[in-house]
């Protein structure tokens, strides 16, 4: 096998620091996990660590871009390919029902955030990274209205406001009392496309 270069050895050590961080994080919170704790795990020592970030901040940060994306990801799949507008918004209501308000990356959302807003730097990066994702959910709705022929009842990049602020207000409740369904985030979904009705579900 050929030796990988410096480069291409930096990068694998700091995906694997990504990974074992994923799961120090959301297994143990935020503030209970140390870079001691993620090199220990990881099989690296403190200072690969900081090879890589400059702080625990730095590595949740980078967590928690990994997380959006790979569910960023999981949404847009959902939504498109040859599927009836039907299937997608169901594809979704899935997505939905078993990913908001995992208590884990629900927790840790909350609990970084929480004590990264008083750290303005911290608190800008936040912020750039919430109107990136709007962007990115902006542009699948768009697309998804194009591929099925509808016309918004609204700009996408509202729509997109819109569907992230209920998502976030759900996955607090549903954190608290996971028997709280997601009915409501996928009949706005149905509403926002023109889908033919509102699915009526017990609640």
């Amino acid at each position: 096998m050929p030796r990988l270069s410096r480069a291409e050895s930096q990068a694998r050590t700091r995906d694997q620091l990504v990974q074992t961080a994923t799961r120090a994080f959301l297994r143990d919170g935020y503030l209970a996990t140390s870079l001691d704790k993620v090199a220990d795990e990881a099989g690296y020592s403190k200072g690969a660590v900081y090879s890589n970030f400059r702080n625990k901040t730095e590595l949740c940060l980078a967590v928690l871009d990994a997380i959006r994306a790979e569910q960023t990801q999981r949404v847009a799949q959902a939504m498109s390919g040859p599927s009836t507008l039907s299937e997608r918004i169901d594809a979704f209501h899935t997505w939905a029902d078993g990913t908001i308000g995992d208590p884990a990356w629900t927790g840790l959302e909350f609990e970084f955030v929480t004590q990264a807003r008083r750290d303005e730097p911290v608190r800008v990066q936040m912020a750039e990274r919430e109107r990136a994702a709007r962007a990115v959910v902006a542009d699948v709705i768009a697309r998804t209205a194009d591929e099925v022929g509808v016309s918004l009842p609204m700009p996408a990049a509202d729509a997109a406001a819109a569907l992230l602020s209920l998502g976030i207000g759900l996955g607090v409740r549903r954190m608290i009392d996971p028997s709280t369904p997601v009915d409501v985030l996928t009949d706005m979904v149905r509403l926002l496309f023109g889908a033919p009705e509102v699915r009526k579900r017990p609640r």
